[in-house]
């Protein structure tokens, strides 16, 4: 399969050349001879004139300096209203209650009702793998691709949505020959700004703290919501993501290894030699500076160029420029990688949407024979380390006999749904002969009515497999984000999957509506902690604790700073909640009389729940007996089996066993109260989902302890347990030590002990967001040589035949901010050095 399409991808790439030199033509009109050259760049532009210029609607030029999210709306509804080509919507509200808008550009015979749900119905008739083939050959060439234009997903990256607004423009009153290839060969979606909370603050998350481009799994925030909605009703064949990064050059596609095993190879090829290509012969023409194959992969699955790829078959691409660049010099370079981009799209319309067809049909295929995509290396020399196994997975199964699990199921189930997966349900009992629950061996099993039964034998195998893996099979061991996301193991539900042909009596599973798991009865004063009023870390936890509390619990709480503590604030409250953050800072925030009010409170009655950073600051005040130490695994972002106390109220609804999300977090040991504990590696229990390189330490370590503290009560977690308010299982054990009931026996916290917990917390290095580099000793020299010329301030740590540097990053940099990150990678990369781990923030 691949070789074929990777012939496509030729094909395309070749029909792309032929139409950039050749006369051009239109499905409404041909072109004489003697016309001009139509090149997408070199095309003087012509404007009708019908469309104001953003000068006179806004008072100053796209790109002369930022617009903001009201200015943005302004002008997308001006071209909508002045352009028959142009229609516009909102696709969801932001969390502070911003429109998210978008507008449609085409022939105006396709924005019609009747013309909008006649190309709807083409792209669900091509996405179907029932849809008979001479059908799909007839809507192939007469139909047209949908190509959706995106900026501003990181609210401090605004370029690329000045840059779309030109392109929304252009192409709303544009006639020459470059504006009219695509207006008559495609219908474009142009959403100018994804965030615009966070434009309007001038910070990369949203208002709730979520790295929206990380969102696109689980779509927890109604901007991610409501674009997923929007994208299934306008599935896209291509996806432009534009951002900003440190520096002043420019990225694109090709990307870097690691790429997930379940990405069309269809899809990398139309990415790497029809669009990489594109973009590449203009930016040389031009002079630009650019680079790719760095830094940016297409391995999770929460990005929005992975997301559009896995789901939805298209081409889906990030863009990056430099930051440090004059504003008017980032619009124009967004500009072009767009514009290049829409035009490259319709070369060869027809050829586009036979491919993308054939993407859905190879994914069938795949499906109903039960075969997983192997993965592979598309930079050379990089060599594959975990390969996917050899065995068959022709369906998943979700068990729906736990009253408990009932909401978490529902949610997977409902999720499956909403990006057009076929789920159904078991009418009778199935014997399932090399069932693999989760994290177990095959072996035979006996199947309830009632459980849900997915099947791998649809056109969204691929985004199946993203969503129900046991395992991502990282390729490659270097880390932009997590190596782990399964959803059945983030909600803690039961199920498996199974590579037999089987023909069970199923019946169709209606979509499901949402659900809350609302607090009933009386609620607990609650105060969160916020350790730092600058890290991200801080801001991330707090903020997925805050999305938990406001929208799926109805948990009031009041939000405190180490000043608010010293200064009495925590008088009446019950709950004390300190998420992750900067604990030596808020340490000494707190001063003297601060740490006294915490201790007092917390010994006096107080309930103090914590993770992270909030549980080394419990540690520091001698509120626990456990002791924390730095981990000398590499755990980029995995998940593990923990199992559970049953005499524990934190195990209420979860169950003996649960899975924990961790990244690079503290070893926590303690002697009594140990509430969730990590199994013997090695032993039947021990099973880990994502990479790891040394995580035997943490067997029989403790995850959450929960000990008394004088009068009080302490729960802590090593890890966080509310991650991306995706990781389900794990807080709905949050949630019981928020408003369960005390234990019946806790351990009692001694004056010594836990000042020798404090004076060992003590000792902790904290670091913002860091760069982490795991090499062998005999690399040890090269590395750090590296790191030297990057400017890199670092500590060095040696734990048996490996060697681990933890580089500084004090402003909390994600790795395409971060002066020299990409850059410490690609020496690394390019000294042949075989890491064992790199972990860029």
């Amino acid at each position: 399969m691949r070789a074929r399409n990777i012939a496509w991808s030729a094909t395309l790439a070749t029909a792309l050349a032929a139409a950039l030199a050749a006369p051009a033509s239109s499905a409404s009109s041909a072109k004489p001879a003697t016309a001009p050259v139509c090149d997408p760049m070199q095309t003087a532009p012509d404007y009708r004139g019908k469309v104001p210029s953003p000068k006179d609607v806004l008072g100053f030029d796209l790109g002369e300096r930022q617009a903001t999210s009201a200015e943005s709306d302004r002008y997308l509804e001006t071209v909508a209203a002045k352009s028959e080509r142009v229609i516009s919507g909102t696709l969801a509200r932001s969390a502070q209650g911003r429109p998210l808008k978008y507008a449609v550009v085409g022939r105006p015979e396709l924005l019609s009702k009747a013309g909008l749900a006649k190309v709807r119905g083409d792209a669900r008739a091509l996405r179907d793998p029932r849809t008979p083939e001479r059908l799909a050959e007839k809507i192939a060439a007469r139909g047209v691709p949908i190509l959706w234009v995106s900026g501003n997903v990181h609210g401090n990256e605004p370029s690329g949505t000045d840059a779309a607004l030109r392109v929304l423009r252009d192409l709303g009153d544009r006639r020459d020959c470059a504006a009219t290839k695509v207006l008559d060969n495609a219908l474009v979606v142009v959403l100018p700004t994804q965030n615009p909370d966070g434009r309007e603050a001038g910070t990369r998350q949203n208002a709730y703290g979520f790295d929206m481009n990380r969102d696109w799994f689980a779509r927890t925030q109604p901007e991610t919501d409501g674009k997923l909605a929007l994208l299934n009703q306008l599935p896209p064949v291509l996806y432009i993501d534009a951002h900003e990064m440190g520096g002043t050059s420019y990225f694109f596609p090709p990307n870097a290894d690691p790429i997930y095993h379940e990405t069309p190879e269809q899809a990398v090829g139309w990415i790497n030699d029809v669009y990489g290509a594109a973009m590449q012969k203009e930016f040389t023409r031009q002079g630009i500076d650019y680079f790719n194959r760095d830094t940016y992969d297409l391995f999770y699955q929460g990005y929005g160029d992975t997301v559009p790829t896995s789901a939805f078959h298209a081409a889906g691409m990030t863009f990056e420029k430099g930051s440090a660049s004059p504003y008017p010099e980032k619009v124009k370079e967004q500009y072009i990688t767009q514009w290049v981009s829409l035009s490259a799209a319709v070369a060869d319309r027809r050829k586009m949407l036979t491919q993308w067809r054939q993407m859905t049909v190879d994914a069938h295929q795949q499906g109903k024979a039960g075969k997983l995509e192997p993965n592979q290396i598309y930079n050379p020399p990089n060599q594959v380390d975990r390969p996917v196994p050899d065995r068959r997975v022709r369906q998943y199964f979700l068990r729906a006999d736990d009253r408990a699990k009932r909401a978490e199921v529902r949610t997977i189930v409902r999720r499956l749904q909403r990006m057009g997966v076929r789920v159904e349900r078991l009418e009778r009992a199935l014997t399932v002969p090399d069932y693999k629950e989760y994290g177990r061996a095959a072996t035979s099993a006996k199947l309830p009515a009632g459980t849900y039964y997915i099947s791998m034998a649809q056109g969204q195998k691929h985004w199946i497999q993203a969503m129900l893996n046991e395992d991502s099979y990282t390729p490659f061991p270097y880390f932009y984000d997590v190596t782990a996301w399964s959803m059945p193991l983030l909600g803690n539900v039961a199920g498996g999957s199974s590579g037999a042909d089987l023909r069970p009596r199923t019946s169709a599973v209606a979509t499901l509506d949402e659900e809350r798991a609302s607090t009933r009865g009386k609620k607990p004063k609650i105060a969160i902690l916020q350790l730092s009023a600058t890290a991200t870390s801080a801001r991330q936890s707090v903020g997925w604790l805050r999305h938990r509390l406001d929208r799926e619990w109805d948990l009031p709480f009041t939000l405190l700073t180490p000043a608010d503590i010293a200064a009495g604030k925590l008088a009446g409250t019950q709950v004390l909640i300190t998420p992750n953050g900067p604990a030596p800072e808020a340490y000494t925030a707190l001063g003297d009389a601060g740490r006294k009010a915490l201790q007092d409170w917390t010994r006096g009655g107080g309930r103090y729940v914590g993770w992270q950073g909030g549980t080394q600051l419990a540690a520091r005040l001698g509120l626990t007996t456990a002791t924390l130490s730095e981990p000398t695994s590499d755990i980029p972002g995995t998940m593990f089996r923990v199992t559970l106390d049953g005499s524990s109220p934190l195990a209420k609804g979860v169950g003996g066993t649960a899975w924990n999300f961790t990244s690079y977090d503290p070893v926590m040991k303690a002697d009594s109260g140990v509430a969730v504990s990590y199994p013997a590696a090695g032993s039947p229990e021990w099973f880990v989902s994502g990479f790891e390189k040394g995580a035997a330490e943490l067997g029989g370590t403790a995850a959450v302890v929960d000990q008394k503290a004088g009068a009080g009560r302490s729960v802590l977690f090593a890890a966080e347990p509310n991650f991306r308010a995706l990781s389900d299982g794990t807080a709905k054990i949050l949630r019981n030590a928020i408003v369960g009931p005390d234990p019946r026996d806790a351990a009692i916290v001694s004056t010594r002990s836990a000042a020798d917990a404090a004076a060992r917390a003590g000792a902790l290095p904290w670091f913002e967001s860091p760069i982490r580099v795991s090499v062998r000793p005999a690399d040890a020299g090269r590395t750090a040589a590296i790191l030297r010329s990057a400017g890199a301030r670092w500590s060095e740590r040696r734990a048996g035949d490996v060697v681990h540097y933890v580089i500084d990053n004090p402003r909390g940099l994600s790795a395409d901010h971060h002066p020299f990150a990409s850059k410490i990678a690609s020496g690394i990369r390019g000294s042949g050095i075989t890491p064992v781990a790199v972990t860029l923030p």
